[in-house]
């Protein structure tokens, strides 16, 4: 059959076997009939039947580097969108909203007590005052101590309590122990806001201190131990005939001098010592305190000056006599080592003759009492943290063996259960036996306890051993705590003992500045005891000063004329901040455990000699 082919030329169809004509795009047309009959495999079938119809094609967008389904792009895009709204959003409006600064810690009592205790020494200055002294009723005083009578002028430091001689003996020691918090404690002391403040308080003291000798000499045959003097029913205007305020001194204030003061001597060198770390951030003023340290240790060490400087001194020997100078060797080698790094005083501070000649090893009670006069105590936990930090082994260890036992036992003295030495009832240590002035030796003690108990911390020790019983380093704080806390009015007086912390507190303290009116009077010599035996409260705020303390029955009488009880001294006060310092956590906790060893060289244990040769 033909059909015609519009397009020119014949078509033929076949239409045989009854088919009807296919489609001329049939896919049958070239197969072979007979390879139709056949069954088909699935795989065969899939041949012939070829790919599944496709489906729908996906859109893209073309981003350059990549093809992205736009669905996938619009998914991606709306998610971020959304993320931002519900993230990015609110975070924004908070950040843009003004916020209060977090208010800082609430400072604890130890903290608040700290900053009067301070003041304290504002208030005891003499010389010319700068204008940041803070202390409304106090003005220039001194202006010519020593002028005319010693090589530089005596004008400066501090009067020692509350009359108005400048001892110089507790005043170095003084010195001493406010350095020894700052070593420790710096970085409470700058969080407190009192790094500062109590640096100018050293800086006042050791700048008075290289005037008490020739500090630019390297030898030297005579220190200024003393301004101003009182005799015992004097008759003559003194610093006990007369009650005058320092501003209006009038009367004689001569200069003692000694060519012989190893105690003295020692301690001096000790304070320069101590200070001299504690401003290592000025190298000049470090370089000139090691300097005048080193001649003071020399004038002290020297052959012929060992010899107490209160021997024989009626000015003297009724105030600050001192006991020995074995222990002030011991504490001066000990800060000047530190402060130098010459490992011949670390030689002389382990010496085993040093320990032998302070009885340091004895186990006495009272030579374990750290106070102006005895520093045994406190070389020896110097010399201790030394061997628990940086261990130097041979040939110091026998010694360093010996201090860190010594230091063992004191610890183990304030232990109440172990009656080494009285207690008030009220939870009162009696370090001196009842006698009055109790404070000042509970608040030394407290701080070295606490400070003990951060060494070992420090060095992950939990704890310590008095015989077979143990006790952590907690306990220790426990102490410290407790004696703090009692000054601070947890006793059965339910007062403080400091003026001006708390509600309560001792408002007659024996004072000739504090008791005498800033109204620009000036009494006489024997016109201002009528302010001294006034019954009223003093007219001015003795801040920060610690009262020496109640009797041994807990006590109190709160009255000018009974100085045992309302005195308060720079050597007291000096321990009540250590105390303080060391106890307060509004700052933190822990000291700082390496400045102290800035200046010490590397350590290598040295070799033990040989045995001696063996004989049969």
């Amino acid at each position: 059959m033909y059909s015609a082919n519009h397009w020119g030329g014949a078509f033929e169809i076949n239409g045989e076997g009854g088919h009807e004509a296919e489609d001329d795009h049939s896919r049958n047309m070239d197969l072979d009939q007979g390879a139709l009959s056949r069954q088909l495999d699935e795989t065969q079938a899939s041949w012939l039947l070829g790919p599944p119809e496709s489906k729908k094609k996906d859109k893209y967008i073309d981003l350059g580097c990549v093809m992205c389904k736009r669905k996938l792009f619009w998914w991606v895009f709306w998610c971020i969108i959304i993320a931002f709204i519900v993230i990015a959003v609110p975070i924004i409006i908070a950040k843009s909203i003004p916020k209060k600064k977090p208010a800082p810690i609430p400072p604890d009592a130890y903290a608040n007590a700290l900053h009067k205790a301070l003041m304290f020494f504002n208030a005891q200055r003499s010389g010319k005052l700068p204008k940041n002294n803070g202390v409304s009723w106090r003005g220039n005083s001194g202006m010519r101590d020593g002028l005319n009578t010693t090589d530089f002028g005596l004008v400066g430091g501090y009067y020692d309590a509350g009359d108005n001689m400048k001892f110089h003996f507790p005043m170095a020691f003084s010195m001493t122990l406010l350095s020894w918090t700052v070593v420790e404690y710096s970085e409470k002391y700058k969080a407190l806001g009192e790094y500062d403040h109590v640096r100018d308080i050293i800086r006042w003291g050791t700048d008075y201190l290289l005037l008490t000798f020739n500090s630019s000499a390297t030898t030297i045959n005579k220190m200024y131990t003393q301004v101003g003097i009182a005799k015992i029913n004097s008759t003559t205007p003194d610093d006990h005939y007369c009650w005058t305020r320092p501003e209006d001194m009038d009367y004689p204030r001569p200069v003692q001098t000694t060519s012989a003061a190893a105690d003295l001597g020692a301690e001096v060198a000790a304070a320069l010592a101590a200070a001299s770390i504690v401003f290592r951030d000025d190298p000049a003023y470090s370089k000139k305190l090691v300097r005048g340290a080193s001649t003071a240790y020399k004038f002290a060490r020297d052959t012929g000056h060992r010899q107490k400087y209160s021997k024989g001194n009626p000015y003297i020997e009724p105030f600050y006599n001192s006991t020995g100078f074995w222990d002030e060797f011991m504490w001066s080698a000990a800060w000047m080592y530190y402060a130098t790094g010459n490992n011949s005083l670390l030689q002389f501070a382990t010496d085993p003759r040093l320990p032998k000649n302070a009885h340091a090893f004895m186990g006495i009670p009272d030579l374990s009492v750290f106070s102006w006069d005895n520093k045994l105590p406190g070389a020896e936990l110097l010399l201790t943290r030394l061997r628990i930090m940086l261990n130097p082994g041979y040939p110091y260890e026998e010694s360093l063996l010996g201090y860190y036992n010594a230091t063992q036992l004191t610890m183990c003295m304030s232990v109440r259960k172990f009656n080494t030495f009285n207690w008030t009832q009220g939870g009162l240590i009696q370090l001196n036996h009842g006698k009055p002035q109790s404070l000042q030796y509970a608040m030394n003690f407290a701080f070295l306890a606490s400070l003990y108990a951060d060494y070992l911390d420090a060095v992950n020790v939990p704890g310590l051993y008095c015989g077979p019983n143990y006790f952590s380093a907690s306990n220790l704080r426990s102490f410290a705590k407790s004696q703090v806390d009692y000054v601070l009015g947890d006793n059965p007086k339910k007062m403080s003992y400091i003026v001006g912390y708390g509600k309560k507190y001792p408002t007659h303290a024996y004072h000739r500045g504090a008791s005498i009116p800033h109204d620009g009077v000036k009494y006489s010599c024997t016109g201002g005891f009528k302010w001294r035996d006034s019954k009223n409260p003093n007219p001015n705020l003795l801040i920060g000063a610690m009262a020496p303390g109640p009797d041994k029955f807990d006590g109190f009488l709160d009255s000018r004329k009974n100085y045992s009880y309302t005195e308060p001294t720079l050597a007291g006060n000096a321990g009540l901040v250590a105390a303080l310092i060391s106890l307060t956590g509004t700052a933190g906790t822990g000291i700082d455990k390496n400045t102290i060893f800035s200046a010490v060289p590397p350590l290598y244990p040295g070799t033990p000699p040989p045995p001696a040769p063996w004989k049969p």
